[in-house]
């Protein structure tokens, strides 16, 4: 489950004190999904990288599955991002000199671990239709693999909360649907709990949830 509960975030201090978040609060059941829309500037990305423990909220709290990822200690901190968190993001952000197999593999080289991830990384490039391009680099993939890859590595780790930035945002139509669609599909295998922040109206409209976020404030679409 992924509970906030008004989540406030300013920049800078008294007058010149920026509020981007004004008390944000929404729930999302285990196995759930969401969108969260908005215009430019309305605090979208800064809610996903609270909700991504990238930042920290001024005040409020987040839980996912009943712990505060805050009152962790910076390493336990980070450990729990790379173990409960995975994250897809606008541009791939796969590294060029590293094969497709490899990027997928990457999060799990952060920290010591029991067993090879190497077997769930062939299974996911397989459920995103990028058997045959394991070997691949990067540059010899097309934009909608690219980022198809980038679904795969952010499931890696068997995270609980899967966090998208405008995962399609960059895409043509036909690209952007097969990325959506491997998108839901692996939540649902994996039952995680999904949310995306984009501007498109048509994977907006694909989630069962919408938020739509104004002048630092959310409200159920």
């Amino acid at each position: 489950m992924l509970k906030v509960s008004e989540v406030r975030k300013c920049y800078g201090e008294n007058e010149q004190a920026l509020e981007v978040l004004k008390g944000v609060s929404f729930q999302i059941d285990a196995g759930g999904s969401a969108a969260i829309t908005g215009p430019s500037g309305s605090g979208k990305s800064t809610l996903l990288h609270i909700l991504g423990t990238l930042d920290r909220p001024t005040s409020g709290e987040v839980s996912i599955d009943g712990k505060d990822p805050f009152q962790l200690s910076d390493p336990d901190l980070a450990r729990f991002r790379n173990e409960v968190v995975g994250f897809v993001f606008q541009d791939h952000h796969l590294l060029p000199q590293f094969s497709v197999i490899e990027n997928v593999l990457m999060p799990s080289l952060a920290f010591k671990r029991s067993g090879s991830l190497l077997q769930r990384a062939h299974e996911l490039l397989k459920k995103v239709g990028l058997e045959r391009r394991m070997e691949h680099r990067p540059a010899q993939l097309s934009g909608g693999e690219r980022q198809r890859a980038a679904v795969a590595r952010a499931l890696i780790n068997r995270p609980r909360l899967l966090l998208c930035d405008e995962p399609t945002g960059s895409l043509d139509a036909d690209n952007a649907g097969a990325v959506a669609d491997a998108l839901f599909e692996l939540h649902q295998d994996q039952k995680t709990v999904l949310v995306a922040v984009t501007h498109s109206q048509e994977l907006a409209g694909r989630f069962p949830v919408q938020y739509d976020l104004r002048e630092g404030l959310c409200s159920r679409a």
